[in-house]
């Protein structure tokens, strides 16, 4: 099936497949030529980047959510990190939604996050989970401890968990560390 909200190049194609029907149809009927004729391709193209702005999919939804969480850890805004976790999150390490936002909290604080960069993003779905395998480039302020301690950019890959909620909103339910700087690691190895 054709997705015409992720896709709308589907239905420009259609477009400009009923424009050249359109040519076609008025040079072998000059009599039946109208000038609303021209208003059905130019309908279907308008429809179709219409539909895609307008209707939100689940891809583009969890796809905002990641991103969300991006540049509110980059911002280090606990309230937009609070508003994309679910109420019934829980990880190897935190047990509850309220402690992670403490280890968010405690983390963000001094880190001096200069800039994120999503570096690469598996993702799989299913109609009601999706799961994310998501690396970050994460560079720090010149000034940071970690900076000048370790150094200035960090490697984060993580495995996000992220689940569709009955009013149809996608928020994160748990967070798995899996690499720093390509070395294995889990939420107990940084504590």
């Amino acid at each position: 099936m054709f997705g015409i909200f992720e896709k709308p190049w589907t239905l420009t194609v259609v477009a400009v497949l009923v424009l050249f029907g359109l040519f076609q149809f008025r040079s072998i009927f000059p009599e039946k030529r109208r000038w609303q004729q021209w208003l059905i391709p130019i309908f279907l193209a308008v429809s179709a980047f219409g539909s895609d702005i307008l209707v939100k999919t689940d891809l583009e939804k969890v796809n905002g959510v990641i991103k969300t969480g991006i540049k509110a850890v980059e911002q280090e805004d606990y309230q937009a990190i609070e508003g994309i976790i679910a109420e019934n999150y829980s990880d190897s390490y935190h047990n509850n939604k309220a402690s992670l936002m403490a280890t968010c909290r405690g983390r963000l604080e001094n880190s001096q996050v200069k800039k994120n960069k999503k570096y690469g993003l598996i993702l799989e779905m299913s109609p009601f989970k999706a799961t994310a395998e998501l690396t970050v480039l994460t560079t720090f302020e010149q000034d940071s401890f970690i900076a000048k301690s370790y150094k200035p950019f960090l490697f984060i890959k993580v495995r996000l968990n992220i689940q569709k909620q009955p009013d149809k909103r996608w928020f994160i339910n748990q967070v798995e560390l899996l690499e720093l700087d390509k070395q294995p690691v889990n939420w107990q190895k940084i504590r």
